[in-house]
């Protein structure tokens, strides 16, 4: 048989749409063309195949080897097409039985020496095997990720000699199957925390509903302390929410590391981090912190201190919970539903309101740094609150607090609650949803559209009011917002800064 057609798979994003390798040998001069827009990783794989197909004992066509990667406007890169490739040749000179080729999809790059090294996004990639209802043959060195699809059937190579053994019916693969166990993670503890007892009734609230937090106060005051907290009384991921973060890990420079599954993610990026670092992007797509923080938390510590710009870029995830990148050539779209907990100083020198009076900004240092924030930005972050300095009595005195499997059981209860109710965290109910599912009596109704008539709130402002007190009223296990709901989450929303 002188043309074969194996399967493979690219990434654009989380998704991996189909390739067909298509290898075709023909009589002539000894030549190996590739085509159908590879990138310079999948032009140098020529070398690599040859070697690869040379150095396993099998015979490299004396002939002109044409392979085709459709669809041909689709861009293809990285070094996952050599596995398929080298399957193609061999199969299309008839090393190998062409008899169920069609039933694989294979992705895997190649050594010279024969042994197939692991590629990113496998997670991705077995998902829509799984979806093709293919047996999907790739590295060793990754299968045991792709293995978290429990309906893909994962076969595991480790070398070309291995994969051709198998086609050709020698040896037999095991399907592998997944072992991994949820690490129980051991976070810093809420009862560590002295004082704020007001920041801790936020953050509660905030991991409730999913509700973006920001906290602003003097140095010291524990907010950074607070921030890392927050994910020791989170909710365990589903398995479903556990699957699409792994994907987007994968994805990601560093990987998915299998000792994380089932953990919500925290990412804490520093303030010189770039948009691109932020939302992702490149030539070829891949996520960025917001993305990596899907289902978990992304905490921006001294946020005035980042590029004005590089905040902005918050404002569509923080609306619609994804992330739309468009490149010349390529256009991705990541989810991106996280939790924002970001913190702040009142003023440059950080000590505006301090009990010692030690601020010396003058009112246009503190205007201009605080302008670094911009008014559409903090509309969409839920919760704003003020944290004190401690009192000497809070910090030398006895210390007796809440720990967090306490607060996290009752965060469970609320959680529970609301998906059984509509199915999401109240944080995601949309502006319809929250007529049915938040909705008040007359006098409630009557006070709060006097509290948006008088703080002049906007639209946005009065849903996520809405929203933050259905979670108030979810922890204490109320069926009907009330007035008291409201007026806390009004006052949650309009902390202001001290000394203002």
């Amino acid at each position: 048989m002188s043309l074969a057609v194996i399967h493979s798979r690219a990434l654009c994003g989380l998704n991996a749409p189909e390739v067909a390798v298509e290898v075709h040998l023909a009589n002539g001069l000894p030549q190996f063309t590739l085509v159908g827009l590879p990138d310079t990783e999948v032009k140098e794989s020529r070398d690599r195949v040859r070697a690869a197909i040379q150095t396993s004992g099998f015979e490299f066509p004396a002939r002109k080897i044409t392979v085709n990667l459709a669809p041909a406007d689709l861009p293809k890169d990285s070094g996952r097409f050599d596995l398929p490739i080298a399957i193609g040749i061999l199969a299309a000179s008839g090393q190998i039985s062409c008899s169920s080729l069609d039933q694989y999809d294979f992705v895997g790059e190649l050594a010279l020496g024969g042994e197939v090294r692991p590629v990113r996004g496998a997670l991705a990639m077995a998902c829509h095997a799984a979806r093709a209802e293919r047996r999907f043959m790739l590295p060793a060195g990754c299968a045991h990720e792709a293995a978290l699809v429990g309906s893909a059937q994962i076969l595991p190579v480790a070398s070309l000699l291995e994969a051709a053994a198998h086609l050709n019916g020698l040896t037999e693969i095991a399907v592998l199957e997944s072992e991994l166990q949820v690490v129980v993670r051991h976070y810093p503890d809420l009862s560590e925390v002295r004082g704020q007892q007001a920041a801790r009734h936020a953050l509660e609230i905030a991991a409730a509903g999913g509700h973006s937090l920001l906290l602003m106060g003097p140095p010291g005051t524990g907010k950074s302390m607070l921030a890392s907290r927050l994910p020791g009384i989170l909710p365990p991921m589903s398995d479903a929410e556990a699957l699409e973060s792994a994907a987007l890990q994968s994805l990601g420079s560093q990987g998915f590391r299998i000792d994380s599954w089932k953990t919500r993610p925290f990412r804490s990026p520093h303030h010189s981090a770039s948009a691109a670092a932020l939302v992702g992007g490149g030539a070829d797509p891949r996520p960025g912190e917001i993305s990596l923080a899907h289902h978990g938390v992304l905490f921006l510590d001294e946020l005035p201190e980042f590029d004005r710009r590089v905040l902005e870029v918050l404002r569509e995830p923080l609306e619609n919970g994804e992330i739309h990148i468009s490149r010349a050539t390529r256009q991705a779209v990541f989810p991106a539903r996280f939790q924002l907990i970001a913190a702040m100083n009142p003023c440059p020198c950080g000590f505006l309101g301090h009990p010692a009076g030690r601020c010396r900004c003058t009112p246009e240092q503190v205007a201009r740094y605080r302008g670094k924030l911009s008014g559409p930005l903090l509309d969409r972050i839920d919760l704003h609150l003020q944290v004190p300095s401690l009192t000497s009595e809070e910090l030398t005195g006895a210390h007796q607090a809440e720990c967090s499997e306490a607060v996290r059981g009752r965060v469970i209860a609320a959680r529970e609650s609301q998906l059984s109710r509509q199915g999401k965290t109240n944080a995601a109910l949309t502006s319809a949803e929250l007529d049915s599912h938040a909705r008040c009596d007359d006098d409630t109704t009557a006070f709060l559209r006097s509290a948006l008539d008088q703080l002049a709130l906007s639209a946005r402002g009065y849903h996520r009011i809405l929203r933050v007190a259905r979670t108030i009223a979810d922890l204490e296990r109320v069926a009907k917002v009330g007035r008291s709901h409201v007026l806390q989450a009004i006052q949650l929303r309009r902390a202001s800064f001290p000394g203002t």
